[in-house]
């Protein structure tokens, strides 16, 4: 609505407006993270007011992650086709909605229904590929930055909601934990309408970094093809290539190794072990805060090393940090060590990933592409969330899965060298 109207005076200022579109975005990306991650700090308080056990609960939150991957090659479809404000619009009103309509939730399927398929499709459409789209659109210098600080803010808000969450929980029950999010998911919708744009053409701008030209102050056309077969075409595409599935298989043990374990699952763990749950979760908060810092710096980094490289240490320390974890002691002394060197790794691993999926399989499909790969992160999250929820159900322990986990990155830190980075990007026809 005002995003015409600031170019102007920005320019005048010398800020380009692709500052203001990170900014919105990344406001955006804070707040639906952070609808995925509060249910982490509500698996107790559930299991004691409805009697539902660890299970019933990971399923339903397992399937929120499998669809906040799988929707992500359709959302960079949709949003080709349709524009970032219109798909950001429509996914953080879906958001809203799967969270009013879990307080008044009873039974099993109503939790299922609500977060596990209203929350996922909704956060879906917003998980990382916006960001990479939105950094590669509006950012030709800075894209590794841009990118690092949009990733970071996905990752730190499935983090920072959750001590006020459990805060809220101790005092004033789990209902009132879901209304600081909906509130922030307000306001990132508020900002949307206000101020978002789509390209920089749109708003007269070439992409920052980039000399103004005929070619790149002209508004692009959407995609011809329907956002369904878009998506689909660019799997049969990429399916066939060897680096697409060392980048997927490493990626689902990304997924494995965070959000769908220990975003989920670490509160729990830490109260079996005798911590407090506001103490617990403010640990994930550090996470967060870290997290912050290296997912920037992993940005930065990524413009400048072999993305392989860094790759290789950054799944390396992840796995060693979570075998680490049970010899911590399960103080805030003892868990403060694996909280900075976890959080530093918790989504570093995203801006190198986009780079070698924007030279393995050229620009123009770098985006849908990332989504499948993406897809892939969340079903690890899934399998991970179902799976140490099984593990604490049969074996009284959730220490299997943390162990497991660590075990797999560390596999992941040998086989991504097997990327042949330094390949010309295949032609698209």
């Amino acid at each position: 609505m005002f995003a015409k109207a600031l170019v102007g005076p920005l320019s005048r200022m010398g800020l380009h407006y692709g500052w203001v579109v990170v900014a919105v975005t990344f406001l955006v990306a804070l707040t639906t993270a952070g609808a995925v991650g509060v249910p982490g700090a509500l698996i107790l308080p559930l299991t004691k007011e409805f009697g539902w056990d660890t299970a019933q609960i990971s399923s339903a939150l397992a399937i929120r992650l499998i669809l906040f991957g799988l929707m992500a090659p359709f959302a960079a479809a949709f949003i080709e086709r349709y524009g970032v404000r219109r798909v950001a619009l429509a996914a953080v009103t879906m958001i809203i909605a799967g969270l009013l309509l879990a307080l008044f939730m009873t039974q099993v399927w109503h939790l299922v229904l609500f977060w596990g398929i209203i929350v996922g499709v909704g956060t879906g459409l917003t998980a990382l590929v916006l960001s990479a789209i939105v950094s590669s659109r509006w950012f030709t210098a800075r894209r590794g930055l841009v990118l690092g600080l949009l990733t970071a803010s996905s990752a730190t808000g499935q983090l920072v909601f959750l001590p006020l969450a459990a805060w809220l929980v101790d005092h004033a029950g789990w209902r009132y934990a879901l209304i600081p999010s909906v509130i922030g998911l307000a306001i990132a919708a508020l900002l949307v309408v206000l101020f978002m744009a789509d390209r920089p053409s749109d708003v007269g701008l070439a992409p920052y970094g980039e000399t103004p030209s005929p070619a790149n102050l002209v508004a692009a056309a959407p995609p011809a093809a329907p956002a369904l077969g878009r998506a689909l075409t660019v799997l049969g595409e990429i399916s066939g290539d060897g680096a697409f599935w060392i980048l997927a298989g490493t990626f689902f043990i990304c997924g494995l190794s965070t959000n769908g374990l220990v975003q989920t699952h670490f509160i729990s763990l830490c109260v079996d072990f005798g911590m407090p749950a506001v103490v617990a979760a403010s640990t994930l908060a550090m996470m967060g805060i870290f997290d912050l810092v290296g997912t920037i710096g992993s940005g930065s980094l990524s413009d400048r090393f072999d993305s392989r490289a860094l790759l290789f240490w950054y799944y390396g320390l992840r796995g060693l940090s979570l075998l680490y974890l049970p010899f911590s002691t399960f103080t805030f002394y003892g868990l403060s060590l694996f909280g900075m060197f976890y959080g530093l790794d918790w989504l570093a691993t995203v801006p190198p990933t986009v780079r070698l999926s924007a030279q393995c399989f050229g620009k123009e499909r770098a985006g849908v592409a990332f989504g499948w790969i993406f897809a892939a992160h969340q079903l690890g999250a899934a399998t991970a969330a179902f799976g140490a929820g099984l593990s604490k159900d049969m074996l009284a322990s959730y220490l299997p899965a943390f162990f497991a986990a660590g075990a797999m990155c560390l596999v992941a830190s040998a086989i991504v060298w097997l990327v042949d980075a330094k390949r010309p990007a295949p032609a698209v026809a």
